[in-house]
């Protein structure tokens, strides 16, 4: 079995989301330090880490959204776990590409994660990563949402237009039970189809949002 990474490295100093603090990870106990709890030559490192639900790669619950949806301890592990899946392939851009059910008209989705893969994670890390992505519109959320998709990702900063106020595909997936994994990388390493996906999330109880370590198994 091949396994494909398709997460980002989570790092001190990370800044996923513009307005959002970095992460920030630093010694709870050093190695130096643990030594005048144990016997010699045992040592521990104990690690301190500070950050937002929204950092590296991360997946989406209703609870997001919704203050009565189903939280990352609610979702069910078959809904994020060793999916058949589909990539859908978006032409380079830099400028605000707009995905609408025209680029998957045709497309098989039905129980299916379906992710979207636009090259925009070349640019994670830096600033051009934050403006100008390509996002999907209100009519792609709901054609996926009709046609029976389980989980939908992106390798884009955000799956929804971030110039306004609105959000209505996180609205529209979110409301229907669908899982949305954002700041994916490294989809052009997989064939179209053929593929399983995987994005389980930590089992918190009232958190909507978080990262995972999303990748892929091809036999």
């Amino acid at each position: 079995m091949t396994i494909i990474d398709l997460s980002h490295t989570i790092k001190d100093g990370l800044r996923t989301y513009k307005g959002l603090p970095p992460v920030h990870v630093c010694d709870f106990l050093s190695r130096d330090d643990s030594r005048h709890h144990y016997d010699e030559d045992t040592e521990f490192q104990l690690d301190k880490i500070e950050l937002v639900g929204n950092s590296g790669t991360y997946i989406d619950s209703p609870f997001h959204r919704y203050a009565d949806g189903n939280d990352l301890s609610e979702l069910a592990l078959g809904s994020t776990v060793n999916l058949t899946s589909i990539i859908i392939r978006i032409p380079a851009t830099r400028d605000w590409c707009a995905i609408d059910r025209s680029f998957f008209e045709n497309k098989d989705v039905y129980g299916k994660a379906v992710l979207f893969d636009t090259g925009w994670s070349k640019y994670f890390g830096t600033e051009a990563y934050f403006s100008k992505h390509p996002f999907l519109t209100a009519g792609a959320a709901q054609t996926l949402r009709r046609a029976g998709a389980v989980l939908v990702g992106i390798d884009s900063h955000n799956i929804d237009d971030t110039r306004g106020r609105t959000r209505p595909v996180h609205s529209e997936l979110l409301a229907h039970g669908i899982p949305i994994v954002e700041h994916l990388t490294n989809l052009n390493a997989l064939p179209d189809q053929g593929f399983y996906f995987t994005a389980a999330p930590l089992k918190f109880k009232g958190v909507g949002t978080f990262p995972t370590r999303a990748y892929a198994t091809m036999d």
